[in-house]
Formats: C-alpha cells, sequence, structure tokens
C-alpha cells in the first residue's frame, strides 16, 4: 500500500466527519426549532442539550488525542483543564444572575453572601464581560498545562510517571475546589445560571444556539488537530512517540515540541468544558475528579488512538452507552462494563475501532489488488507472471 491512497483515504474520512458535524449542528436546532412536538421530526429540547454535551466530550477526546495518540504523552489529568474552562465560563454565568439571585446581591453571588464574603475576590474581576471569560477560558488551563509542562518535560519525566503526576494534580485541584474559602462555590459549585449574551440559557433557542456553536467549536478543534499533525511539526511528534531518544539525539529539541502540544491540547479542553457548562447548567468541583480524566482515555482507546475521528466517535459512543446503561436496571453494574470495554479493546483491539477498521480496509484492498492480474496487455500478464515464479526459482 502506498502512502498516496492512504493520505487520500483519510481526507475523504475527515470531509465526511466534518460533514456529518455540520449537518447535525444545523439539522437537529432546525427540527427542535421548526417542527411541532407531534411531529416525527421533531427533536425534543433534552435531546439538543445531550448531544450538545457528547460535542463537548468529543472536542475533550480530541484534545487527549493530540497528546497521547501523535506524542505518546497519556496524560490522566485532562478532566482539570476541563473544568477550569468550565469555571472560568460558570464565573461569568454567576456574574450575570446580578440582583436575581436569592439574595439579590448585584454584585456578589449568593453562595458568597451565604457565606458571609463582604467583597468580591479580585480574581473575579473582569468575569462580568464575556470577552474577557472566553478569553480566561483559554488562557488558564493553558498557563497551568505550560508550567506544569515545563516543568515535567525539563525534568524529562515521561510514561507513567507523568501519568501518575497529571492524576495527582488533578485530585489536588479537587481538595483545592471542595474549600468553601477558595471562593468558588465549595461542593456546590457554581449553578442557577440565568443568561448568556443577554439570552436565557433555559429557552430552546439558546439551547440550539449552543449546540450549534459546539459543532462549530468540534470542527474547529479537529481541523486544528489535523493541521498540527499533517505538518512537520506532526512528523517530529510522531517521531518522538516511537523513539524520543533518537529524536533528540537528531538535534530537535523534545521537550519544546512536548511543552507546544501538551499546552495546545489544555487550551483546546479548556474551550471544551466553557461549552459543556451552559449546557448542563452547573460546575462543581466533582469535574476535577480523577475518574473523569480516566474516562475520556476509555473514550479516545475505544475509538482509536492516533486516529482524531476515532477519538471523537468513542467519546459519542461510550456516553451514549452510558446514557442508557445508567437510566436503567444496569446502572449499577456501568462502572464493571466500562472497565470490562476498556479490556476488551485492549485485548482484541488495540488500535481502536476505526483504527482496527482502517486496517482491516487497507488489508483487503491489498489482496484485491494481489488476487487480480493486470490486463493491460500481453506484456503487463507477462511481466506478473515472471514475478510469481522468480520466487520458487529461487528456492
Amino acid at each position: 500500500m502506498t502512502v498516496f491512497p492512504l493520505t487520500q483515504r483519510l481526507e475523504r474520512s475527515a470531509t465526511v466527519f466534518l460533514i456529518i458535524v455540520a449537518t447535525a449542528g444545523i439539522l437537529l436546532p432546525l427540527l427542535n426549532l421548526l417542527t411541532p412536538e407531534t411531529s416525527p421530526l421533531h427533536v425534543p429540547t433534552y435531546l439538543v442539550s445531550l448531544f450538545g454535551k457528547y460535542t463537548c466530550y468529543a472536542i475533550l477526546a480530541l484534545s487527549i488525542d493530540l497528546v497521547w495518540g501523535y506524542c505518546g504523552i497519556l496524560s490522566l489529568g485532562h478532566g482539570a483543564f476541563f473544568a477550569l474552562g468550565g469555571y472560568a465560563m460558570g464565573m461569568y454565568l454567576m456574574r450575570q444572575i446580578g440582583s436575581r439571585g436569592v439574595y439579590a446581591d448585584p454584585v456578589l453571588p449568593d453562595f458568597m453572601v451565604f457565606l458571609n464574603w463582604k467583597t468580591l475576590p479580585w480574581y473575579w474581576y473582569g468575569f462580568d464581560m464575556f470577552w474577557f471569560a472566553a478569553l480566561m477560558v483559554i488562557v488558564v488551563p493553558g498557563l497551568l498545562a505550560f508550567g506544569f509542562g515545563w516543568l515535567a518535560f525539563r525534568s524529562r519525566v515521561t510514561g507513567v510517571y507523568f501519568s501518575i503526576i497529571t492524576q495527582a494534580m488533578t485530585y489536588a485541584l479537587l481538595l483545592a475546589f471542595f474549600r468553601n474559602d477558595l471562593g468558588f462555590g465549595g461542593n456546590n459549585g457554581l449553578t442557577d445560571f440565568k443568561d448568556i449574551l443577554g439570552f436565557s440559557v433555559q429557552a430552546d433557542g439558546t439551547r440550539a444556539a449552543l449546540f450549534t456553536v459546539s459543532c462549530l467549536a468540534l470542527a474547529l478543534s479537529f481541523l486544528i488537530c489535523r493541521a498540527v499533525v499533517n505538518s512537520k511539526l506532526g512528523k517530529i511528534l510522531l517521531a518522538i512517540r516511537d523513539a524520543e531518544s533518537r529524536t533528540r539525539f537528531l538535534g530537535y529539541c523534545v521537550e519544546s515540541y512536548k511543552l507546544f502540544v501538551f499546552t495546545l491540547s489544555a487550551c483546546l479542553a479548556g474551550v471544551a468544558g466553557a461549552l459543556y457548562v451552559p449546557q448542563v447548567g452547573i460546575i462543581n468541583p466533582s469535574e476535577f475528579a480523577p475518574g473523569n480524566s480516566i474516562e475520556a482515555v476509555i473514550w479516545v482507546a475505544v475509538g482509536g488512538r492516533g486516529t482524531l475521528i476515532g477519538a471523537a466517535l468513542g467519546a459519542f459512543a461510550v456516553n451514549y452507552a452510558k446514557t442508557i446503561f445508567t437510566s436503567g436496571a444496569l446502572a449499577p453494574y456501568w462502572l464493571f462494563l466500562l472497565g470490562a470495554l476498556f479490556v476488551t479493546v485492549t485485548l482484541l483491539l488495540p488500535k481502536g475501532l476505526l483504527g482496527t477498521f482502517y486496517t482491516w480496509w487497507d488489508n483487503r484492498n491489498t489482496h484485491r489488488g494481489e488476487s487480480e492480474p493486470s490486463s493491460t496487455g500481453a506484456d503487463d500478464t507477462a511481466h506478473f507472471a515472471d514475478t510469481t515464479v522468480k520466487p520458487h526459482m529461487a528456492e
């Protein structure tokens, strides 16, 4: 198999994926807003919000696949970047409540009034402006990833050791955000949102618009990741993944490349968290739980590590299965099923569902090409016969 058909196939897959995302981002909101509830084509609002949440998870899966699938960095702390982006958006939404809160304080959120805070903490300043909150959605996770990654990669922490310290990082943030005196709502987190950009977050139109924006963000995140992995930078990332010591010996500053891709993936995870919060209506410290980061890694493994499309599809598939299983009699057994799924994929489908399909498709085309003799002329037939006889003569 030559490289050209493989690249051609991947480009086709990327185009189909983007078309599906764009179609869903337009069609589902239209079916929700323009069709009557009695119509069989009507899409309920709760489904729009549910698929919007899945879309945010798909962006998170892309960010993990970028560092794990293409650079070999297994991060078990990307849930922290997701949650930080969510808190940045939640702070903006809390500032928009104003005097409509339970305690009718025009400046302080309800939980601060309840805890006898007298003034707004300095780190809440600016979050009454959407552009500032949107900037912090990217800056805060990016700065944490840059600082953490600079220390870790500079010390050449790799492999399972890096995975453990990323998990420790997100657990430390979990404990910190549970504290009431930190100023983020303690264990209750941030909730009871009213408006976003002047529109009610409970309105059907707003939920439909948030879903469309989430699909747009998924498409842009996919294009950014594709641009990275298809560039010269992407080839260096693959070299680092497969032979880090050799890549360093060739003169590349491995730490800089790893730091860049780790920071970029954290920014993408922050955007996913920011879009997630207004659609689910709450953000609390449970989003920092290490189990959430591990579950996100499972999405990528199931869909196909190093495929991007597979990571997004894995996020949709696993979370849809979670929704079904946790709403019935099998709810207590969901974690067992998730663990069994991960073990099964690891042992039987190490390339994930999409990676295994690609391999099967390539082998099928290769075998078909070998079994069909050329029919372009007598010379080609003679050449084919000659190449099939030579191995036997050599024997």
